[in-house]
């Protein structure tokens, strides 16, 4: 039985030592005092793409999201256990302990498989669960609409460099539903689940949408896709589905609790009703839709209305670092409700966004420092927090005020140690991520001509926009 360090819990002065036996918590003993740490569940990643580095590296901030995707094609092809096993780790550090992959490009030239396998092999090495979400989609591969009334008033050659960037055939319907299940034989297991990734209902045909939600049913298997995520995708979705967008998932079949949906920015509350009834889950993430100039999506009205809600990072924490500490509280400054009207307590949020995320993640576990739980832990330096050591005050208040990255101390996941003094244990992270950077940095002058053509093409994709989808 492996024991670890005396920490203080939550509520108050109580302490606590945890004991291991295997991958589950087999004793919880109480104590005097606690010491100078802090014991909470590891946070979870529920909405992440595993990008190698920041996509400001790559020269996308400033953007919103309908520009900033199609300026990613500037990131060449990389070795995806490399880029996995950096965003994994950085996500480790930062207090996720079940991080997902919805996995939007595939690097070659080795097969989806052979791709699937090097990122549940770096999600090994550093010791999260990881979920991998593979991408899905067969319309729209430059904008919500025909590529051509975006890009007809760039000159040709550069219309051409990005529709040869984006013009990559798609596969049918039958073999997307086929790599997933294939990808799925060879990589899962405990600590790797693997589930259906749509891209969103602008990139996906009714077609591939009714066959994914044909194929969960039949095999259970989670779904995981983006809705509503900016102003221009909701006027897309009201013009193509008059009869509303999410009823129009719901009479496919797709949603379920089986399904979580990234952002729902620009959910209505009738929308918020229907996923709450279907037990859906609804992964918000507070400092991407920031970023991206996407809104403030109304997770607060969702929570009244019973919906289900986890927290991502999207690849976009607020200082890009991955620091899923940080994002909690950004998320509670936003949702927890204003003035002395309170929407959820900080405790609720803290155990909801844990709970749902591993649900979400399909990790197992409610996420709860309790015996028979999985044993996963995260501790926290509470006296570090507690900078001014000036009286008695709950550790709460400090996760909420002050938690961040540089508070990781310990962290454990499936009983293995895999932060040790903030740290990853047994693995290089700058190393790996130098050798990373020295990879792209050799391979960025293959994008020069997307480098070249896009700014000639933005405008246009921008107008394109503003034009045709500019209100909601």
């Amino acid at each position: 039985m492996k024991k670890l360090q005396t920490a203080r819990l939550l509520d108050g002065a109580k302490g606590v030592e945890i004991a291991f036996e295997g991958d589950s918590i087999a004793l919880m003993s109480p104590v005097e005092g606690g010491g100078g740490l802090l014991a909470i569940p590891p946070l979870a990643n529920a909405h992440d793409h595993a990008r190698p580095l920041s996509t400001t590296s790559f020269g996308a901030a400033g953007r919103l999201l309908e520009t900033w995707l199609l300026k990613l094609a500037a990131i060449p092809a990389i070795d995806p256990y490399l880029g996995a096993a950096a965003a994994f780790g950085r996500a480790a550090l930062g207090g996720a302990g079940s991080v997902m992959a919805h996995y939007t490009k595939l690097n070659g030239p080795m097969s989806p498989v052979d791709e699937a396998s090097a990122v549940a092999r770096a999600a090994a090495d550093v010791g999260v669960r990881a979920t991998f979400a593979m991408f899905m989609r067969d319309r729209n591969p430059v904008v919500y609409g025909a590529t051509q009334d975006a890009l007809g008033s760039a000159p040709s050659e550069a219309a051409a460099v990005i529709e040869q960037t984006f013009g990559n055939p798609m596969l049918s319907v039958k073999e997307q539903i086929e790599r997933v299940e294939a990808i799925a034989a060879a990589c899962e297991g405990p600590m790797f689940n693997v589930q259906y990734g749509p891209n969103g209902v602008q990139w996906c045909s009714d077609e591939l949408l009714t066959a994914i939600a044909e194929a969960s049913a039949r095999t259970g298997r989670r779904v995981h896709m983006h809705l509503l995520e900016t102003k221009y995708q909701r006027a897309w979705a009201d013009q193509n589905f008059p009869g509303g967008v999410v009823r129009h998932l719901r009479d496919i079949g797709l949603l379920s609790p089986r399904l979580a949906l990234a952002h729902c920015v620009y959910a209505r509350p009738g929308e918020l009703e229907m996923i709450a009834e279907a037990g859906a889950t609804i992964v918000t993430n507070a400092s991407s839709n920031l970023h991206l100039r996407s809104g403030v999506a109304p997770i607060g009205e969702a929570i009244r209305r019973g919906c289900r809600v986890a927290m991502g990072i999207d690849s976009s924490a607020l200082d890009e670092d991955d620091d899923i500490l940080r994002e909690l509280r950004v998320g509670h400054f936003l949702h927890g409700g204003w003035g002395f009207d309170e929407t959820i307590t900080r405790e609720a949020f803290l155990a909801t966004t844990i709970a749902n995320g591993r649900f979400a993640n399909g990790a197992p576990g409610a996420g709860l420092l309790a015996t028979g739980e999985p044993a996963d832990v995260l501790l926290l330096d509470l006296a570090k927090m507690d900078r001014d050591a000036l009286m008695p005050v709950e550790p709460l208040d400090f996760l909420f005020a002050r938690a961040n990255a540089t508070h990781v101390v310990e962290m454990h996941v499936a009983g293995r140690l895999i932060v040790e003094r903030g740290r990853l244990r047994g693995f290089d992270l700058d190393a790996l991520q130098n050798e990373l950077r020295a990879q792209i940095r050799s391979r960025m002058p293959g994008r020069a001509a997307f480098l070249g053509a896009w700014p000639k093409c933005e405008p246009g994709i921008a107008a394109f926009y503003r034009d045709r989808l500019g209100c909601c």
